[in-house]
Order: structure tokens, then C-alpha cells, then sequence
């Protein structure tokens, strides 16, 4: 046709174009002079507000066109994001096979409700209203005034009336919004859900992730679970993927997060692997020990867990399938902030959990912090749509202060975001509620001033890898006992403690090594000599003998490496670990005992054992003087009358009347209760309920 006109110029359209997905049969190197081709890059790319585009044409038309168009007619920002775009066939693959797969549902969906669906390749659909419909421009005053939804008009198209509209396909939720508001207008049931439909009724879940970690996901989750139990809710805590150095044997012999078995006490449940089915215990700077549904599946560097990742998510999805419909309602956490692009195209643990539980998500941020709200709008500003779209609100966490003084930033945020804030949780002090990780443990957790009464002190070693630092929690709230955190040797030396507890550890070949690097092995050895009750938990334990070998490399390069020699034993680490819950009697103190086991190591000792169970079977291991001693046991200190008796004994051995009775029970269910009524205060939880559909 060009070359039959060749005094007329002929431009062609091919604004959408690349949905088609091969090149054009008009643009090439010998076009014809009086033809000109027109591609915007703002649709199939998605850039609107760049306005980028081009015009290819004959060589010699390019320049006399290129005389008369403005010198900067595009910036440079345009001109950097279309030079990167053009070239990334990812995602125009992506992209067509996604337009493809939802506008064939959206075409079957609309033929459903009757109406004239006219075939295209782009990522609208051109629609007619047929019989006795509404005509096109009250249908859509309609979806606009009643749904919020636009739709374009198409009257003013030259050979269509005020029955044709057009829809852009958009995302199946999107997709399905529409559908189900054209058939409420249209009154028209549709005989099956709409292809992009749920294929099932989801358990109501709510999903609480942070502006960053630490910022107060797992206590708040604590506290919802309790608030919806106190309403009359069968409810369970779940996250899908924890790293962590603190965890739990259940009943059934399984490994999992102490969080969520804080979680799941505060909903009165007995803990469920199914609560936390993958865990990361943090073994290096680059690797960890990977745990799904309870048992280890190996150590891994950071590359081979992200191909593993795939496994880990399928286990976490079936998990909380297995959970969810069990329950009334899942309180979901996430972890570290969703923020983090590095991660996003792996993430198995918040906004593709959240998306796959149908959980809408409150964002918690803590403003002790401060910068909180530029932490919520920059959050949702690096998310894509889909993800926005899951967020109901923030929450502002641990503030210090009136908060109507707030008002005018929580009007800010909603009309930059148009997420509301849901409300403010004051800073609780003392909560009695267990800590997630060592993040507040190393930011000062257990810091305290000592008490002004007579009292003991116990020194608590910070190992560099320590693990399970909720067992000594139990000694915070003993008004005779100040709790010490040791750093350094001037801080033992300082401390004068009556006992010395050394924790568990993640890593002990490491950890010793930095006992001897910073002089505290000589210090321990010093207070031992001196008549100070020295105690190993789990990996503080093995650390008490002469030796560890790791033939197996588990922690090192199959070291053997020398111990504190404070006890005469040796530990070998083995590859098959330990997980057991044992009831026992502490020898020494001649006192009931309950915890549980989480080791690798395999002891050998010549000295009496520190506790018996009924069964006849021994653990741990005690010096000739009793002042020594070590247990693999986590959570021996838990038990009110064992610590109370070991109080008591440090009390007499420095010149203090024992107390004989227990002052401090170590009951988590005032705690629940306290943080429950604090949090309800704090959140609008009428409006929660709203969005949960309950």
C-alpha cells in the first residue's frame, strides 16, 4: 500500500506490539520512505510515567524528522530505563506468558456472564453489553461509585455505540474483583467460581512483619495469639522459616524455634513443629544447620540453602495446611523486613506466605528506633503491587510518650500510603515474656541494675554463638540474684560473681577459642580455683573438659581442640544429634529436675554423673568439691524449686540466710494475660477483626 502511495505518509500504531511476541513485519532496514512505525515502551513495560517511545522509519525520513523534534524530548532517566528494558527477554517471556494465562481466564469468565468477548493478543479486552444490560457508561458509574473499579468506555470510538467497554487484565484477585462486581450489577450467577478463583476456603490469617528485625514481630504475635484466645478463638502461631540459635525439643522428639513455642503457650497449645517447620541455627558468618519439620537435613552455605529453598518451601506450605485446618484463625510472622530486595526472589517466609495463606499483613515498626515513619512508607515503597495489596496497616511499636502527639504523622502516612495506622503499642517494660533471639540478648536484654537487698551474683558468659539464652531468664525476676552479663575479663573480675554459668553455644570450637583470645579461659579457670560454682550448659558443658574432637568437621575442619580441663571428660562431636525431653533428679542438690536435650556431642567421663532419671539413666558430670558440674539439659533453671534450691546453696556458701521458698514463680500466664491487655489498648481491634472477616 506504501509503495503504491508514495506521496502519502503512512504511520502505523504498534503501540502493544510486543505482547505479540515476534518482531514486526513493517520495521526493517529497507523500509519503504513514506512509512513510519510507531512503539511506545510505557505499556508493555509498564513505565507510564516516563512517557518513553520511538518511531522507526527509512534512514533518510529518521533525519528529517530528527530536524524538527525538540532537543530534549526525552530525559535521562527515560533514556536510561528504556536502554535497560529493551534488551531483558526475561521479562517480556515473563510477561506474555502471564497476560496470556489471565486473559484466557478473564475471556472464559465473561462468557459465563453473558457477555461478547472479542479476541485479542494485548493486555486489555475490547467487551460488549448484549440484550437488556445496562449500556457501557452506567455500568461503569456503577463499578466506580459501588467498587471502586473503572472501566474504559469505548462510545467515542469511531464504529462502536454505548454497548462496548474495554478492561485491562490485570492479576487473578484483580480479576476476580471485577468479575464479581459486573455479575452483582449485571444480576447474572454464574454456574462455577471464576477460573482465576480460590480453589478453597482459606483459614482467616493475619501476618505481622517488621520495618526491620527485632522490631517486635514475635511478642506482638504472642500477644494476638492470646488476645484471639481470650475472644473465644482456636488459634496457632506460625512461621514459616526461623533463624535462630534458641530452640525447643517437643514431645515428640522434634526441634523448633523457641519463639514460636513462646507463641504457642501464649495460645495455650502444646508446641507443633508444623508452628515453625523450617529453622536456621547459625553456625558461621555464611552457613547454617538446616532444620524442616523437626529434624536436621544437613548443614548448608548460603548458596546451597537458597537452591534448597524450593524443598523448604513446599514443607512450610504443607505445614501450615496441616495447621490452618486445625484452627479458627493463624497469627503468621515474618521475618527480618520484606524490604529486603536481596532476598525477594527467594522468600518463602513473608509476602509469598502471606499471599499463599491469603493473610493480610500488618507492618510493625519500632519507633524507639526513631525514623519509623519513613521506615513504613520506604517499606511499601520498594514492594511491588501485589504486595502492597496485602497490607492492611502499621503498627508503631515500643513508643515512649503521649501518643496523640502522633496524630499529625499517622495523617501523613495514610495519605502517602493509604494504609491506615492501626495503632500504637507502648514500650512494655519487664514483660516476663521470653525474648525471641540473641539480638536483644546482645543489645543489652539482660542488663539490669543489681537488687538492694542482700543477694548473689550469678555471672553469664556472652559466647560470640551462644544459644538458648532464654534458659537463665528465670533469674531476672529472683529479687536476690543479679543476673551479670560477662564480656570481658575486667567485666568477671568486676562481677565477683558467686557462680558462673557458661551457656550453650551453636559453635563451641569457635566459641572456646574466643574464651582463650580474650583471656576469659584463664579468668573461668581463676574463678574455679577460687571456690566459685562454675556451670556448663549443653555446649558450656563440653567446654568444662579437657578435650573436643569434631572428626566429622560439623564445626570446624575436624579439629581437636583443647577444653578448660575443669572437669575430666572428653567430647566427640557426631553427626546424629541428640533430641530428647528428660525428667531427672539433680544429684548434687538433691532436687527434681525437667528439660530437654539438643547436642551433637558424645561425652565420656571417669567423674559421677550430675543428674539420674528413673530409668537409670545418667547425665552430666560434677568435680570431686561439687562445684563444677555440667548438663546437656536446657531449660533446668525453668523449675521454680530446683532454682530456688541452687540459690539458696550459692546464698549459703557466701554467708547468706537461705530463703527456703520459692519468691519468684516463673509463670508465663500473668505475663500472656498483662501483654494481652497491653496490646489490645494499643490496637484498633474492632477494625481487625473487620478485615479478618470475623
Amino acid at each position: 500500500l506504501a509503495g503504491a502511495r508514495p506521496e502519502v505518509f503512512f504511520a502505523v500504531d504498534e503501540s502493544f506490539y510486543e505482547f505479540i511476541g515476534h518482531d514486526s513485519e513493517l520495521i526493517s532496514r529497507d523500509m519503504a520512505a513514506n512509512l513510519l512505525v510507531f512503539r511506545s515502551l510505557t505499556k508493555f513495560y509498564a513505565i507510564p510515567g516516563l512517557r518513553l517511545g520511538f518511531v522507526a522509519a527509512a534512514r533518510n525520513t529518521a533525519a528529517r524528522i530528527r530536524q524538527r523534534v525538540l532537543p530534549w524530548s526525552v530525559n535521562t532517566l527515560a533514556s536510561e530505563v528504556g536502554a535497560a528494558i529493551v534488551g531483558d527477554a526475561g521479562y517480556g517471556k515473563a510477561s506474555r506468558a502471564f497476560v496470556r494465562e489471565r486473559r484466557a481466564e478473564l475471556e472464559a469468565a465473561f462468557s459465563d456472564l453473558g457477555l461478547k468477548v472479542f479476541p485479542g493478543r494485548a493486555n486489555f479486552l475490547l467487551v460488549r453489553l448484549a440484550g437488556k444490560m445496562p449500556d457501557a457508561a452506567d455500568l461503569a458509574e456503577r463499578m466506580l461509585s459501588r467498587y471502586r473499579i473503572a472501566i474504559r468506555v469505548c462510545a467515542n470510538f469511531d464504529g462502536l455505540d454505548g454497548s462496548y467497554f474495554r478492561v485491562a487484565v490485570r492479576g487473578r484477585d484483580e480479576n476476580d474483583r471485577l468479575c464479581a462486581a459486573l455479575a452483582e450489577i449485571l444480576s447474572i450467577s454464574v454456574p462455577r467460581p471464576f477460573p482465576g478463583g480460590k480453589k478453597r476456603q482459606k483459614t482467616p490469617a493475619l501476618m505481622l512483619q517488621g520495618t526491620s528485625s527485632n522490631a517486635g514481630k514475635s511478642v506482638l504475635t504472642a500477644a494476638l495469639g492470646r488476645i484471639f484466645l481470650q475472644d473465644g478463638y482456636r488459634v496457632a502461631p506460625f512461621k514459616a522459616q526461623n533463624m535462630s540459635l534458641n530452640s525447643f525439643v517437643t514431645r515428640d522428639g522434634k526441634e523448633m524455634g523457641r519463639a514460636q513455642v513462646v507463641q504457642a503457650q501464649a495460645c495455650r497449645l502444646d508446641p507443633d513443629v508444623r508452628m515453625n517447620p523450617v529453622l536456621l541455627k547459625p553456625a558461621s558468618d555464611v552457613g547454617c544447620q538446616v532444620i524442616v519439620n523437626g529434624s536436621p537435613v544437613g548443614n548448608m552455605r548460603v548458596e546451597n540453602y537458597i537452591e534448597y529453598k524450593k524443598k523448604a518451601a513446599e514443607a512450610a506450605r504443607a505445614a501450615y495446611d496441616s495447621l490452618a485446618a486445625e484452627h479458627d484463625l493463624i497469627i503468621l510472622e515474618g521475618a527480618g523486613s520484606p524490604a529486603e530486595v536481596n532476598l525477594k526472589k527467594h522468600d518463602i517466609v513473608n509476602m509469598n506466605m502471606a499471599r499463599y495463606a491469603d493473610a493480610r499483613v500488618l507492618l510493625v515498626g519500632d519507633i524507639d528506633r526513631g525514623g519509623v515513619f519513613a521506615s513504613f512508607i520506604g517499606t511499601l515503597e520498594v514492594m511491588e503491587q501485589w504486595e502492597r495489596d496485602l497490607v492492611a496497616g502499621f503498627v508503631v511499636n515500643r513508643f515512649r510518650g503521649v501518643a496523640d502527639l502522633l496524630d499529625d504523622a499517622y495523617r501523613y502516612t495514610e495519605e502517602f500510603t493509604g494504609k491506615p495506622v492501626l495503632g500504637t503499642v507502648p514500650h512494655l517494660h519487664d514483660l516476663g515474656v521470653p525474648e525471641e533471639d540473641s539480638v536483644s540478648f546482645k543489645a543489652g536484654l539482660f542488663d539490669a541494675v543489681p537488687p538492694t537487698g542482700d543477694h548473689v551474683v550469678i555471672g553469664l558468659i556472652d559466647l560470640p554463638h551462644i544459644s538458648n539464652f532464654t534458659d537463665f531468664e528465670p533469674f531476672l525476676a529472683e529479687p536476690d540474684v543479679h543476673l551479670r552479663v560477662i564480656r570481658t575479663v575486667e567485666d568477671l573480675r568486676n562481677a565477683d560473681p558467686a557462680a558462673l554459668i557458661l551457656p550453650g553455644s551453636k559453635n563451641v570450637i569457635s566459641d572456646l577459642a574466643f574464651l582463650e583470645q580474650s583471656g576469659l579461659a584463664e579468668e573461668i579457670k581463676s574463678a574455679a580455683d577460687s571456690n566459685t560454682v562454675i556451670v556448663g550448659i549443653c555446649g558450656g558443658f563440653q567446654m568444662l573438659g579437657r578435650r573436643i574432637a569434631d572428626p566429622h568437621g560439623l564445626e570446624s575442619a575436624g579439629a581437636v581442640v583443647r577444653a578448660l580441663g575443669l572437669l575430666d571428660m572428653e567430647t566427640t562431636l557426631a553427626p546424629a544429634k541428640t533430641l530428647l525431653r528428660r525428667t531427672a533428679r539433680h544429684l548434687n542438690l538433691d532436687c527434681p529436675v525437667r528439660g530437654y536435650e539438643i547436642h551433637h556431642g558424645r561425652t565420656r567421663s571417669g567423674l559421677f554423673p550430675v543428674l539420674r532419671d528413673g530409668e537409670g539413666g545418667t547425665d552430666g558430670a560434677v568435680s570431686a568439691d561439687g562445684l563444677t558440674w555440667g548438663t546437656y539439659l536446657h531449660g533446668i533453671f525453668d523449675d521454680d524449686l530446683f532454682r530456688r534450691r541452687f540459690i539458696d546453696d550459692l546464698r549459703s556458701r557466701n554467708n547468706l540466710a537461705p530463703l527456703e521458698k520459692i519468691v519468684a514463680p516463673y509463670d508465663l500466664e500473668p505475663a500472656f494475660d498483662r501483654l494481652a491487655d497491653a496490646v489490645r489498648a494499643g490496637l484498633d481491634m474492632e477494625r481487625i477483626y473487620r478485615m479478618l472477616g470475623l
